[in-house]
């Protein structure tokens, strides 16, 4: 494994370079593609032409799936940049290079600059990030809020800093701006479960009744929902805070179902190429609980993965909620790696998936009956050039020689 000397000459560099190439490369090269990504952008449009910059509408019908901090940044974004992919998706690439900052300063205060460099990267070069990172949706904004404020719950319990405590409230009514109540009870459920294993209920109600917190979190998501209410009045509590909110627990939203184990797969797939380094941290799960930073972030994920395992309505980024405290934990657990090379396994599998990836779709697609998704498996094709496969065929047979290639004895 690298040295700490040569991560803390070098580290620092690589997360740029994995940020640069996990959220910004080629950002508006790619058409919009999926189905909310179309549904942002043609609200913020309809807001831009209307100027109704406090009600959201999609084809001229209300649209609560939503608040509305989302769509100002999109807003703000095409009106500096115009109206297209890279501008509308410039908002989530912001986001996502603002939570790996945070999780960069948080994990180096209290692991040390080798731990904050391997979290920070991994989190930059993940699959499953960098498509949200790069999709004009909500969800990099709203993973941006709901890690800032986990951490700072912490560093108020470490430190007591009223500061760190009126942030989180800031951060609360930020995240509740941007996807509502979810952004209110992660912090809150998990902050919960973690004082009650500590016996520490009392420092949490007086954390969570703090009358300036309340003020805060009041005076940064209150306007829009009071203006919001004043403005739609029974409609807007009805599709917002009923059927966006409680019936995707209660019931399948749209379609959106699965099993109690729909989240394993989706947990593999979407933290490649690091997912061996997720085998090893389960492998040593006893460790999750030995101290309270690792009580937290255990609390903080299992929570996420089983709440959601048991939500009616499952959609595959909504486990991401929980991913910020596991590149922490896999962080720690990496250098436990019995050998350096199953770290290049995830990622030999990726590289030869996507290099076959034409055939694969050719492949499935007799088996989709979304008519939407058929039109984008025949337009792929197109896309998948000669450098497309020159790259990732070059890729994986360096990929291939450093796995199987004999180690050099040393002198």
């Amino acid at each position: 494994m690298p040295t700490s000397t040569f991560i803390e000459k070098f580290g620092p560099a690589a997360i740029l370079l994995g940020i640069f190439f996990g959220f910004f490369f080629q950002l508006g090269s790619v058409p919009l593609f999926d189905l909310d990504e179309g549904a942002f952008s043609e609200a913020t449009r309809e807001m831009i032409l209307s100027g109704n910059y406090l009600t959201t509408y999609l084809n001229g019908e209300l649209r609560f799936d939503k608040p509305i901090l989302i769509y100002w940044f999109q807003a703000a974004s095409v009106h500096l940049f115009g109206l297209n992919e890279f501008a509308l998706r410039l908002p989530s690439a912001l986001a996502a290079t603002l939570w790996a900052g945070v999780l960069y300063l948080f994990t180096k205060r209290f692991f040390g600059i080798k731990t904050a460099v391997t979290a920070t990267f991994m989190m930059t070069t993940a699959l499953q990030i960098s498509i949200i990172s790069k999709a004009a949706i909500a969800d990099a904004m709203l993973n941006l809020f709901i890690a800032a404020s986990m951490f700072g719950i912490y560093l108020y319990y470490v430190t007591k800093e009223k500061r760190y405590l009126y942030g989180v409230f800031v951060l609360i009514g930020l995240g509740a701006l941007t996807k509502g109540p979810v952004a209110v009870m992660i912090p809150l459920a998990v902050s919960f479960i973690f004082f009650a294993i500590k016996r520490e209920l009392g420092f949490w109600l007086k954390t969570v009744f703090n009358p300036v917190g309340i003020l805060l979190f009041v005076l940064v998501a209150g306007p829009w929902y009071v203006l919001e209410y004043l403005d739609q009045g029974q409609k807007f509590i009805d599709g917002f805070f009923f059927k966006h909110n409680l019936s995707r627990f209660n019931t399948s939203f749209e379609g959106h179902s699965g099993s109690l184990f729909y989240y394993v797969p989706v947990l593999l797939i979407g933290l490649l190429p690091f997912t061996s380094v997720l085998f090893t941290s389960l492998r040593n799960i006893k460790t999750w609980f030995g101290d309270d930073m690792h009580k937290f972030f255990a609390v903080w994920f299992l929570f996420v993965f089983i709440f959601f395992s048991f939500s009616g309505t499952k959609l595959p980024h909504y486990v991401i909620y929980g991913y910020t405290p596991l590149f922490v934990i896999m962080a720690l657990n990496i250098e436990k790696m019995r050998s350096d090379r199953l770290l290049l396994l995830p990622l030999t599998l990726l590289f030869a998936f996507l290099l076959f990836l034409p055939e694969i779709a050719t492949m499935i697609k007799p088996l989709v009956k979304d008519r939407f998704a058929q039109l984008v498996i025949e337009s792929a094709p197109a896309e998948f050039g000669t450098f497309y496969r020159l790259y990732f065929a070059a890729s994986l047979a360096i990929l291939l020689a450093m796995m199987f290639a004999p180690k050099m004895r040393r002198v």
